[in-house]
Parts: C-alpha cells; sequence; structure tokens
C-alpha cells in the first residue's frame, strides 16, 4: 500500500472544520501541530513595534494514495483556502515509507475496495 502525506496550514478557526471534513472524505487519523506562524503575499501588520499574527495549526494527514486527491480536495472547500485568502493552504506529497500504520491498512484495503 502506497501512501501520501498531506500537510495543510490553516488558519486556527477553521482547524476542527478541516479535520471533520478529511476524516468524513475517509482520513483515518491527523496530527494537529498548534502555535505555528507564517507569512503570505502581504507582510504581518505591526502596532507599536508588536507584530499582531494570526494564530496558525499545521495539519499532517498520511493518507493512502487513491484517497489522498479527494482529501486534499475535500479539505481546500472545508476551509476554504481558494476563497479567502490567508485562510489556508494544503500540499501532497509521495511518502516512500511507512511503518506504524499495520493496524490502519485492513481498514484501508476494504475502503478503497469499495471505491474501485
Amino acid at each position: 500500500m502506497r501512501f501520501k502525506l498531506i500537510i495543510a496550514f490553516v488558519d486556527d478557526c477553521c482547524t476542527d472544520e478541516v479535520l471533520r471534513a478529511s476524516r468524513e472524505a475517509g482520513a483515518t487519523g491527523a496530527t494537529v501541530i498548534n502555535h505555528a506562524r507564517g507569512e503570505g503575499l502581504k507582510k504581518k501588520k505591526t502596532f507599536m513595534g508588536l507584530t499582531l499574527d494570526v494564530q496558525r495549526d499545521v495539519i499532517l494527514l498520511l493518507v493512502e494514495e487513491h484517497m489522498s486527491r479527494n482529501i486534499l480536495e475535500t479539505m481546500s472547500r472545508a476551509g476554504e483556502f481558494d476563497t479567502n485568502p490567508g485562510r489556508g493552504i494544503a500540499i501532497q506529497i509521495d511518502v516512500e515509507d511507512a511503518v506504524g500504520v499495520a493496524h490502519q491498512v485492513e481498514q484501508l484495503s476494504k475502503d478503497i475496495e469499495d471505491q474501485i
């Protein structure tokens, strides 16, 4: 079984919605890293020398490759990544190998057979 890693950088106000949507699309779990910082096209606003940061979260999902595109698109819609600038971005990368997921492979195999 082959996997993809989806990495999403999201505004903390939509983290729960993005996680819920990814579960409904077939993700079996996620890791969330809170309190991340980032900068997009526009520089951060400052007030008297202090940066006014919008809180970000990083969501990591290890997903089966046949399900990855649907999960990625579902997350994007739920987080409104393309319609609201600054809400978030998500990428997927190939995973060469993974351990610790043997307990999920059986369930994923059944889910994929149903889809194909």
